[in-house]
């Protein structure tokens, strides 16, 4: 299977917010990261996240794109929309120190998300050939494990940038944050 993961448009949030299942507007236009990415995808279904991050950009990108909670991004609990700063040293070293299970916070764990997302691309895959995934970095991290079988050293540090797209085929992460001439200005290298 080929599939195209796209992360959405960088949200409207203050940096240094935690955010995840909260349901925020694009900052950047949907229509102009549509046009950017169209020429890297396929005439293949797209499906999507119904957060109206991603809803707006699947949008852009397909007449008839199909919406699954499941490409939700996780919910951080109490955590939503605080500040890092304000969350507290001792519960982000909790969060360290097991990342995939810990649910400290009263959202879901790594583990959960992985699970969820897990399930609805193996369906998708069993239906498509190819597919785009318009969806969020934690969605494109647990993919590009378990899809691409990057290990949880290099995932949990791994970045995909704001309105680019990702590659996975045949098993392996073929490439990511692209188009680069959307990055110049983005802080990335």
């Amino acid at each position: 299977m080929r599939l195209f993961l796209i992360r959405h448009p960088r949200p409207e949030v203050a940096e240094g917010i935690c955010y995840g299942r909260s349901d925020l507007l694009p900052a950047d236009d949907p229509v102009a990261v549509a046009a950017r990415l169209k020429p890297l995808l396929p005439d293949a279904p797209v499906f999507s996240s119904p957060l109206v991050r991603c809803r707006r950009l699947a949008e852009a990108l397909h007449p008839a794109p199909r919406f699954d909670d499941r490409l939700r991004e996780a919910d951080f609990g109490a955590w939503e929309m605080k500040p890092w700063r304000d969350i507290g040293r001792a519960a982000i070293d909790a969060w360290a120190a097991d990342p995939l299970h810990f649910a400290g916070h009263g959202g879901e764990s790594v583990a959960t998300l992985r699970e969820r997302v897990v399930a609805c691309v193996a369906e998708i895959a069993a239906q498509h050939d190819e597919a785009v995934l318009v969806v969020h970095a934690g969605v494109m991290k647990v993919c590009a494990a378990a899809f691409a079988g990057m290990p949880a050293s290099e995932w949990f540090g791994f970045s995909f940038a704001y309105g680019t797209a990702a590659l996975i085929e045949d098993g392996r992460l073929v490439w990511h944050n692209r188009p680069a001439q959307f990055l110049r200005g983005s802080g990335l290298p």
